[in-house]
């Protein structure tokens, strides 16, 4: 694209890394983490630490530690996030990244001290009558009951205040500097590719957007150099990987947890049965995914579909959008949902929120991030004129209106979990796709359409199920011994036969899936991946009541989104009548993808 796509602003939060109102952010961090170890230390907070005699006094002392958290996470994110802002869009700023590394050695403080919090907690909630009691009284403890709760029950999952300690100290020079180098790795990786009889080098993330290319001579061409490029990089990111997986595995087993995936549910505030029962009714759809991907290979004039036209465009999609164009069109369907989504979108483009250029020295993907210290916040995103690249930013704007909604609330209160974090995103993409297709009467417009919905409903169903089981199987096998490079490449290749099965050319898979995702390399969030499948089935199933209800669905939409840090997702789903737990509601959801197959394969 020869347009100029815009960079975010984020003059507002601070004028820059060398300003003097930066530095004095990071030496206010310092304050207040201080503020906080000071605080623990007077009240004797820890593990076995005194439980005060009354529920009044009790509530008071949990309430003061929930005062100074609160207030350092918010000051810690919004701090941590403007120097992530340039660190994922310019690599190479060395600055950037040693100031990072200096935020995140300073927040291991934060871990230690949550640590003494949730060990006293534990104590403190073995006095059930008096904890109960003190939950009930107006203050800051009944605010976050949830929050404590929640950390009470988590604290059973602890060892000891020095172990805790020592594994916060060593993740800094160990999985999460695994981590960062992925990060690094990745997104300085640069490769030649010839278009035209011109020869040019091009950083992954931008040879990457090549896969929606109408020319299937450069879909085909981009695919095979994209593998060749993570062939010459994959020794360090098996490394890499291989790091993050054996020390989230060894806290696991020393915490006591039962296995690589019981955190993750934990993280997730769903059980078992719920994920077991989203997860079968996916295998159950995965017929269905397999004749999309036949008929599309049909269009394209094949007998089987190779990965690199796995986001071919059919249909009349090969005219890239402008930016302008993209940004009209999202603003006025999201207008055709509620005003207040509308005005949110248009200030997002307005005050530069968004970051879409694709560049050297940029991450790939797209992501969402919060700055709560001016009640904003940023996207991130490579633009690349599709209909996927619509919906994409259609997403990212979903978690910022997330963001917004949870505006007023603590940062203790916000925490919500990845899988309610993608209810609004999805919402978002629905309002998009159900626009375009409603307005649409031409069979090749309608197709394309149908296509952007379906590229993106496959990977977030039959992909995602794909990088479960390979993560799956990685957590076992990483128990035993390190996994070669060999090894990952072959473990993701069964993950995707299994899932796409004869609905793609077994013959050209993509071994490398497990190099450039940054999700499998995130310490502290394993399973980064099912969430995704329970955000897009359970907004499917949010937008049926949508439609069911009107505008009077609207205020009740709000109000999940401002309080889905403060509940189970079992429990916030059922102010809406729809239970998780069990397999009807996810088939009701797939059943509209379903259905939407059928019209795909019909054209």
């Amino acid at each position: 694209m020869t347009e100029k796509l815009p960079h975010w602003d984020l003059s507002n939060v601070y004028p820059g890394l060398d300003s003097p109102e930066f530095r004095e952010g990071m030496a206010q961090l310092g304050r207040l983490l201080d503020t906080v170890d000071a605080y623990l230390e007077s009240h004797q907070v820890g593990p076995g630490g005194p439980v005060p005699a009354t529920a009044e006094a009790l509530a008071g002392t949990a309430g003061g530690y929930l005062e100074g958290m609160n207030a350092m996470l918010r000051h810690s994110q919004t701090l941590r996030n403007y120097v992530w802002a340039e660190v994922s869009t310019n690599s190479y700023n060395q600055q950037a990244r040693r100031l990072l590394s200096e935020i995140d050695a300073m927040l291991v403080r934060s871990l230690r001290q949550q640590v003494l919090f949730r060990g006293w907690l534990g104590t403190a909630a073995g006095e059930r009558e008096r904890f109960e009691a003190a939950l009930a009284l107006p203050g800051p403890a009944h605010d976050h009951r949830f929050y404590l709760q929640e950390e009470a029950e988590q604290s059973r999952y602890m060892m000891s205040e020095a172990e805790e300690t020592l594994a916060a100290e060593l993740s800094l020079s160990g999985a999460k500097a695994w981590q960062n180098l992925q990060g690094v790795v990745a997104s300085q990786l640069k490769v030649a590719f010839r278009r035209e009889e011109e020869v040019q080098e091009l950083p992954i993330t931008v040879l990457q957007n090549l896969r929606n290319d109408p020319d299937e001579e450069v879909r085909r061409q981009a695919y095979e150099v994209e593998v060749a490029a993570w062939e010459r990089v994959r020794e360090p990111l098996a490394a890499c990987l291989n790091g993050v997986k054996g020390a989230v595995g060894t806290l696991d087993r020393r915490r006591g947890r039962e296995d690589s995936l019981h955190q993750s549910l934990d993280q997730e505030r769903i059980d078992r049965q719920t994920l077991e029962a989203m997860l079968g009714a996916m295998r159950d759809s995965l017929p269905a995914f397999r004749r999309y991907f036949r008929r599309k290979a049909s269009l394209l004039g094949k007998e089987a579909l190779p990965w690199w036209d796995l986001y071919a465009p059919v249909g009349r999609s090969a005219e890239k959008l402008s930016w302008q164009q993209v940004q009209d069109f999202v603003l006025e369907q999201f207008a055709s949902f509620s005003p207040e989504l509308e005005a949110f979108g248009r200030r997002a483009f307005d005050e530069r929120w968004i970051d879409a250029e694709p560049r050297d020295g940029k991450r790939g993907g797209a992501f969402c991030m919060p700055l709560p210290a001016v009640d904003e916040s940023r996207v991130f995103a490579n633009f690349d004129g599709t209909l996927d690249g619509v919906m994409t930013l259609a997403h990212e704007l979903g978690h910022a209106y997330h963001n917004e909604c949870q505006a007023g609330k603590t940062m203790l209160q916000r925490q919500r979990p990845m899988t309610l974090a993608e209810t609004a995103s999805i919402m978002n993409e629905t309002i998009v796709t159900n626009a375009m297709l409603a307005r649409s009467s031409d069979p090749q417009e309608k197709l394309a359409i149908l296509e952007a919905f379906l590229v993106n409903s496959s990977q977030v169903i039959v992909d995602i199920y794909s990088r479960f089981l390979f993560e799956q199987e990685v957590f076992r096998r990483r128990a035993e011994a390190e996994l070669s490079a060999d090894d990952l490449c072959a473990v993701m290749l069964s993950a995707q036969r299994a899932t796409y099965g004869d609905g793609l050319d077994g013959a050209h898979l993509h071994p490398y899936m497990w190099a450039w995702k940054p999700h499998y390399y995130i310490p502290i969030r394993s399973y980064y991946n099912y969430p995704y499948a329970f955000g897009l089935l359970f907004g499917l199933g949010l937008y049926r009541v949508y439609q069911e209800r009107g505008e009077a669905f609207l205020p009740q939409y709000r109000q999940l989104l401002r309080e889905s840090g403060e509940g189970s997702a079992a429990d916030l789903a059922a102010r809406f009548g729809i239970d998780i737990t069990t397999r009807p509601f996810w088939e009701g959801s797939l059943r509209i993808v379903e259905e939407r197959i059928e019209e795909f394969c019909a054209l």
